[in-house]
């Protein structure tokens, strides 16, 4: 242990990582960060591995105090964020001194920010993972003054010659918008709404307050199903598009139970999931169908950017001499300069 984070405003924020992949061998629901993208790209910014533990913010301003040199990354719905007083970009490496104050306000057009510390802290696990769970009561919830533990410290990285930007690491960040695409693949019982089935692509749904991280709540023309024999409890997938009601319409997301009883209409894809994460209350929400052999090429798209971008980090870390003691901003200027 080499220092420590002190939240001072915690809004609405958890320690969280990718998930309890071994939960649902065990009736737990996976869990985890909601909008994977941008929780993998923020530890991958930081110099961590993908599923370390890392801070996810919702909806509310949060600020935080280091306690030692650390080194953050901060992905997710657009925001502002200061360090220390100063004006700090998102999808960046951001340099923190000790006794420097973090904070993000603002969190607008999505919902949920991501702030990874490299080193990442140390915090309890079940199963594996510090991801949250309401059912069984696990995690950790952020009030003002907890002290989470960092393991590592990072000198300053700091570039101040020029005033230029510190990073350009080639990242296509994702948008963010009020008016969400959401790629779906047919549902196993797709075939039982019949021709009401086509509803769900040609109606614009909103986003209820009722949402939350087990599923998603949208209002709209809702499908029906034509049969009347029940539809017997079963394993359902992150994702799954139920009609429980003639209310609402319920998209389950990672906190989602591992079996139901609903029909299951069509299936998010795992990128557009991500893009479910961010959308707020209100957001109004429009689904379009794509096939099983596309969602998985735009998955593994994802997964080749965020390689590239790992690597990308790897080298500029390297050359900069990060972790390994050396600064930047201790190299001397040309001679005659």
């Amino acid at each position: 242990m080499t220092g420590a984070l002190i939240v001072l405003q915690p809004g609405h924020s958890v320690v969280t990582d990718l998930g309890r992949t071994k939960g649902p061998a065990f009736g737990l629901p996976v869990n985890g960060a909601l909008d994977q993208f941008s929780a993998k790209a923020a530890n991958i910014l930081a110099g961590n591995g993908d599923n370390d533990p890392l801070l996810e913010l919702t909806a509310l301003d949060f600020r935080m105090r280091a306690t030692t040199d650390l080194l953050i990354a901060v992905t997710g719905a657009p925001l502002d964020l200061s360090v220390g007083g100063r004006d700090c970009p998102q999808w960046e490496p951001v340099s923190v001194r000790a006794g420097e104050t973090v904070t993000v306000r603002g969190i607008r057009t999505g919902l949920r920010a991501y702030i990874a510390v490299r080193g990442s802290f140390t915090v309890p696990t079940l199963l594996g993972s510090c991801a949250p769970d309401t059912v069984v009561g696990f995690g950790l919830k952020l009030v003002e003054g907890t002290r989470l533990a960092t393991q590592k410290t990072t000198a300053p990285i700091t570039q101040p010659h020029f005033g230029l930007p510190l990073f350009r690491l080639g990242l296509a960040k994702p948008e963010f918008t009020t008016h969400p695409v959401i790629d779906v693949t047919d549902g196993p019982d797709a075939a039982e709404f019949g021709d009401t089935a086509d509803l769900l692509f040609t109606t614009q749904y909103t986003v209820s307050p009722r949402s939350n991280h087990i599923g998603l709540r949208l209002g709209g023309a809702l499908p029906e199903r034509q049969l009347t024999s029940e539809v017997l409890s079963r394993g359902v997938p992150v994702g799954a598009i139920e009609v429980p009601s003639r209310d609402e319409l319920l998209v389950l997301h990672r906190g989602r139970g591992v079996t139901a009883g609903y029909p299951v209409l069509g299936v998010v894809t795992s990128r557009s999931l991500d893009v479910l994460a961010q959308s707020r209350p209100g957001h109004a929400v429009t689904f379009r169908k794509t096939t099983v052999a596309e969602a998985t090429a735009m998955h593994r798209t994802a997964c080749l950017e965020l390689d590239r971008l790992r690597n990308t980090v790897n080298t500029v870390f390297g050359l900069l001499g990060v972790g390994a003691g050396q600064r930047w901003h201790e190299l001397s200027p040309a001679s005659g300069a």
